[in-house]
């Protein structure tokens, strides 16, 4: 083990877990997938610790780190085939019973239908905190860009949950 890590190195991972795991969670969509994530992340943070810039922003570096490995294993995933039939498939999903559906699981299910280029950069900027051209950096894309995949995922958004306006929900005409 290199005991030359900068001081202080390990207090920085572990206080960036939090927002590592939200936006891990963004990206696969699944929790067990995004712990994982989240951990693969931070094990690389670590071997690599030597090639990070003291001074600059940790938390977009963890976040190209996770981003990259994502979309390696995604393409790494797409060569393999299993589940043929779907069988393991369908007992994952389990459909409420309920009628009604809290705002927030209405918002997440529309969220994971979004491309995913658009939902990485509304996750980012929205729900990360990160700035259009720390976004623009984290994805490796202009910062036009950026604003662009955030502005088409909030209008995509705002049409599908039924908003009038980013705030206000849309008369229910199923009780007229």
């Amino acid at each position: 083990m290199n005991h030359s890590k900068a001081p202080g190195l390990k207090e920085q991972l572990l206080a960036e877990i939090p927002s590592l795991r939200a936006f891990a969670l963004s990206l696969s969509g699944i929790a067990d997938r995004a712990d994982d994530l989240v951990q693969d992340t931070l094990v690389k943070a670590w071997a690599n610790a030597d090639s990070f810039t003291h001074g600059t922003n940790m938390r977009a570096w963890l976040f190209t780190i996770m981003r990259n490995t994502f979309f390696s294993q995604y393409r790494k995933a797409r060569r393999e085939v299993q589940d043929v039939d779907g069988e393991a498939a369908a007992r994952l999903v389990a459909m409420p019973d309920q009628m009604s559906h809290l705002d927030f699981t209405d918002f997440k299910a529309e969220l994971d239908q979004l491309p995913a280029d658009q939902r990485e950069a509304l996750v980012l900027i929205g729900a990360s905190g990160f700035s259009y051209e720390e976004a623009a950096e984290i994805c490796g894309v202009a910062v036009g860009t950026i604003k662009s995949r955030v502005n088409r995922a909030r209008r995509r958004l705002i049409e599908r949950l039924a908003l009038q306006s980013e705030g206000e929900p849309a008369p229910d005409v199923s009780k007229a």
